[in-house]
């Protein structure tokens, strides 16, 4: 259960927390899904141990679903900031605990288990017993994660330098050369992908924005001077930008796939300016713009005969160039 569906369970919790619960058709029209798929939703939230009933109304009205209300969070009567979490929020920071398997076997995860231990101070009674059940919808693989195991200080010392605005000084070891190399950088953003942790840094030599890999990182110093944000960068627009860690010049991509490829084309967003046309013998041509020429030649190679790239020119060759050359490895 991922995306929409996890919305739409966290929707339902909150609509069943309400104190006049809701009706299944309150429920079908707020959640934008049938009757049937509401009833689908009760049934998981139930099998989840969260005690869900209906409540019978008068002869005429319609049958009422409620959240026992012992089950719908309270924090007791203390001086705390407004920090109050209701249910389906619970749930949802609980999902996200899945997604952190990148910090597994590291003090960073310790962390983690720590912060939920202090958070289930503020839950119902029994309530960390059932939540484990929400391993059987939503579970994330730790393979071909990296290892941030002893890189806890550093990741420490980078968010701290990254809230302070300070600049700091690395020790980093370049895969491009082999060589372990110090400069001076301003930590801007962290950001995860494909199961690696990186980070925006400004160089602060040549004022150019570049992408470290914290495993990389082999000591880190935080100096005492502080750094301005750069205005005119937006790193959401930079991931974007990219078809995955390697930013050069933009390309106008076009490539064809298989119709047996075709249906998983057409569920993936590669790019906000993405075209994918269907074309009559059922393959279907993609159309966008974006970056990282390495990344999307390996990424259009891994599909062998099911991708033909019609643009650029110079893309097309050089797939035909590792297919003949890996081809002539093959047959020897």
């Amino acid at each position: 259960m991922r995306g929409r569906n996890i919305v739409q369970l966290l929707r339902a919790v909150d609509l069943l927390s309400q104190p006049g619960g809701s009706t299944i058709n309150r429920m079908s029209e707020a959640l934008d899904i049938d009757r049937r798929s509401v009833y689908r939703l009760l049934d998981i939230i139930q099998a989840l141990g969260f005690p869900v009933y209906d409540d019978i109304q008068e002869m005429g009205r319609e049958k009422l679903w409620k959240m026992d209300a012992d089950y719908v969070l309270k924090l007791p009567n203390i001086t705390l900031p407004d920090v109050r979490l209701n249910l389906s929020e619970i749930l949802a920071l609980h999902l996200l605990r899945t997604e952190a398997s990148i910090y597994a076997g590291t003090e960073i995860e310790a962390r983690i288990e720590a912060a939920f231990s202090k958070l289930a101070l503020f839950t119902p009674k029994d309530f960390q017993d059932r939540i484990g059940k929400l391993k059987t919808l939503f579970v994330s693989s730790g393979k071909l994660t990296k290892d941030y195991t002893g890189k806890e200080e550093i990741i420490d010392t980078l968010a701290r330098a990254m809230l302070n605005q300070k600049t700091c000084v690395i020790s980093y070891f370049s895969f491009v050369d082999e060589t372990l190399k110090r400069f001076r950088v301003d930590p801007l953003h962290f950001f995860e992908s494909s199961g690696g942790l990186y980070l925006f840094v400004r160089a602060t030599r040549f004022g150019d924005i570049r992408i470290l890999a914290v495993e990389r990182i082999e000591s880190l110093e935080e100096l005492g001077d502080s750094f301005d944000y750069p205005g005119d960068f937006d790193p959401n627009a930079k991931l974007s930008m990219a078809f995955d860690m390697v930013y050069d010049d933009p390309m106008e991509l076009e490539v064809v796939f298989s119709p047996g490829q075709a249906k998983y084309i057409r569920e993936r967003r590669f790019s906000p300016s993405q075209e994918i046309i269907d074309n009559p013998d059922g393959s279907v041509t993609l159309k966008m713009s974006t970056s990282g020429w390495f990344d999307v030649k390996k990424w259009l190679l891994g599909f062998g005969a099911e991708a033909v790239v019609v643009r650029p020119v110079k893309l097309r060759d050089e797939m035909i160039e590792e297919m003949e050359a890996a081809l002539e490895r093959y047959v020897k």
